[in-house]
């Protein structure tokens, strides 16, 4: 036994070798590298030069103010807009079944506990729905839905059409005189 300590001993003791700095120069092999990385580069401009050529600048139509441009652009889009019959927003659906006594219970059970909303039934073959406000925007539902989570349970945001409150279908515009 004393033996296998000692060739165990002998063995660990060849095996592990003093680690010395090598004093080759692994570093000194190293010390005239050099790489030109000139030509890869992107190349930019001086931004105080830049800075400078346009506060001298005297001419107000080299340099223009993008103000009116974005203000005509939100006019084009809020015209088309409002041109549109329909808009994509969300709601918050409380009920959706088959059963049509449970959808009047439903939007009962609305009218009493939360008599500041204004609910909605709508019917799709099969299907009833009662449907709780018109929001352009899922954070706005996500109010409404918060208070009423803890009385229907089973209440979601979905997204949903809405037809404009201003637009005129055709149709409801019969006495209205033809434009030349």
């Amino acid at each position: 036994m004393r033996k296998i300590w000692i060739v165990g001993l002998f063995a660990l003791i060849c095996g592990c070798k003093i680690i010395r700095p090598s004093s080759d120069g692994g570093a000194v092999a190293y010390s005239s590298y050099q790489e030109d990385l000139s030509g890869s580069l992107p190349q930019f401009p001086d931004y105080r030069t830049a800075t400078v050529d346009v506060s001298s600048s005297s001419s107000p139509t080299s340099v223009r103010a993008v103000d009116t441009d974005l203000d005509e652009v939100q006019r084009r889009f809020a015209q088309k807009n409002r041109s549109e019959a329909h808009f994509n927003g969300y709601t918050v659906l409380v009920f959706s079944g088959i059963d049509r006594n449970q959808a009047f219970k439903t939007q009962d059970d609305l009218r009493i506990y939360f008599s500041d909303l204004t609910s909605e039934m709508q019917y799709e073959q099969p299907r009833y729905f009662v449907k709780v406000g018109q929001f352009t925007f899922k954070i706005e539902a996500q109010k409404v839905f918060s208070r009423l989570k803890g009385q229907f349970p089973s209440a979601r945001i979905i997204q949903d059409r809405f037809q404009r409150k201003e637009y005129m279908t055709p149709s409801s515009n019969q006495n209205a005189p033809i434009p030349d």
